[in-house]
């Protein structure tokens, strides 16, 4: 998938989003729309939205300014449930990313709890396509490399378990 890294601009915190729906309307709805637009009608291209954080009330939002994927997908933060996630915004956007948190699970998890975390996350988001399988975030430098590397093994597992149906 090409894609076009339009916006870096953080909407939430762990908790809720930075600012107002209402600000995020009238200050930035308008500059994204027109930018998406332009993507849209002169490339094949998507349109990649990066916002951490609680941004489950934006998502609708960034979808009617033209975002085609949601990165990272911090399924952590207040409001942000997988499944919620999937089914509500599921046909609009892709998410790429919340593979496994990194904030807990892979930095201070065993491998079992990492490999469980990646596989629920997989059976939750890819069915019916429209997910880029990443870690929620950056891999920090304490991560344990028998984390990363549960991680990619559970990863290529579903892979496998799905091609082999």
């Amino acid at each position: 998938m090409d894609v076009a890294f339009t916006c870096g601009t953080d909407f939430g915190t762990q908790q809720s989003t930075f600012c107002s729906a209402r600000t995020f309307e009238s200050l930035y709805a308008p500059y994204y729309r027109r930018v998406n637009d332009w993507v849209h009608a002169n490339t094949p291209w998507k349109t990649f939205k990066h916002s951490c954080g609680a941004v489950e009330p934006f998502l609708g939002r960034f979808i009617d300014a033209g975002f085609d994927v949601i990165n990272p997908v911090q399924c952590s933060a207040a409001g942000m449930d997988p499944c919620l996630l999937k089914k509500k915004y599921g046909a609009h956007l892709v998410f790429w990313g919340g593979g496994v948190d990194t904030q807990r699970t892979l930095p201070f998890g065993t491998p079992k709890q990492v490999r469980a975390e990646v596989l629920e996350r997989c059976r939750t988001f890819a069915p019916g396509g429209g997910f880029v399988f990443n870690a929620v975030h950056n891999v920090q430098a304490n991560t344990p490399v028998e984390n990363i590397a549960a991680m990619l093994a559970a990863v290529k597992e579903y892979n496998e378990a799905k091609t082999a149906v």
